[in-house]
């Protein structure tokens, strides 16, 4: 199935930018797979390949996402609440622009990604704000386990890692990889040592993303669940985001795709953030089953 895991790397790096990691220095959950055997050592070079892959894919085009954000905890009630994503690619790299609930008190979000990422988020009153390192690891909105980080995913242009090889992963080999934070990065949030990612070898496709905490536990689990095919292109449907501390979920589901839509490249600019901006009419919207 090449279209769908090359959905997997370009979708998932439009949308949830990814890399992939592991570390033998941090603690495997016990449901991690047995590695595959291998012929000695494994090679760096192998990892920096594929994380120097992974990050010159994308989208091509534009996009525009209906999804719907289901807050699923362990105990309480399911909560349901509507989102719009418009997705490009600028000259610094991915850009998203995030709005979740609607009228006067929807949250929105910019998101930048690359080498020089950056997030911003428009406050009630129609302030803008640049977001620290602390401010992305906040929920979106309360009772989420979504923030800024998963959106951004900065951690795929984080150089220090280490290659862990391969492993099988849904009966396939991946690569695993742990990518660190930097050292100002790890200075404003230490409670993250790092990001385990597994990449499908053969089309350096984004399966499953773990952020590590400072012992060594898996804090977060971010997990594609499945796909949908728009014309020739493949697109995530589902993601999973589980909290390993209070089992809590929340799930991403695209109800509704538009891709190859044209608007605005102001619609990116951060001091438009505040703006009310129109989804594509009706006609060009690709409407996805639950």
């Amino acid at each position: 199935m090449p279209g769908f895991f090359r959905a997997l790397a370009t979708f998932w790096r439009a949308f949830f930018v990814s890399t992939s990691l592991c570390a033998s220095s941090f603690a495997a959950p016990a449901s991690t797979p047995a590695p595959l055997r291998q012929i000695g050592a494994p090679d760096p070079a192998e990892g920096r390949a594929a994380l120097e892959q992974l990050r010159r894919q994308g989208i091509a085009g534009n996009y525009f996402l209906e999804f719907q954000l289901h807050l699923l905890p362990r105990r309480g009630d399911e909560r349901v609440i509507p989102g719009k994503m418009w997705g490009a690619q600028n000259p610094q790299g991915p850009v998203s622009r995030v709005e979740l609930g609607s009228g006067a008190d929807a949250v929105r979000l910019l998101i930048q990604n690359g080498p020089e990422s950056a997030a911003w988020r428009s406050r009630a009153n129609g302030e803008i704000e640049q977001l620290g390192v602390g401010a992305l690891f906040e929920p979106i909105t309360p009772g989420a386990d979504l923030t800024a980080f998963d959106l951004q995913m900065p951690f795929i242009y984080w150089n220090d890692f280490t290659y862990d090889g391969l492993t099988r992963f849904r009966g396939r080999p991946a690569h695993v990889l742990v990518l660190r934070p930097p050292a100002g990065f790890a200075a404003n949030h230490p409670a993250l040592a790092g990001v385990r990612v597994h990449l499908d070898t053969q089309f350096n496709a984004l399966v499953q993303a773990e952020l590590i905490g400072a012992n060594g536990a898996i804090l977060k689990t971010l997990s594609v669940v499945d796909l949908k095919k728009i014309g020739e292109q493949w697109i995530v449907k589902t993601i999973d985001l589980r909290d390993e501390t209070t089992r809590d979920k929340t799930r991403l589901a695209v109800t509704a795709a538009a891709l190859g839509v044209e608007f605005s490249r102001t619609l990116f600019e951060p001091a438009q953030l505040a703006d009310e901006i129109r989804p594509p009419a009706d006609a060009q919207l690709v409407r996805i089953e639950p």
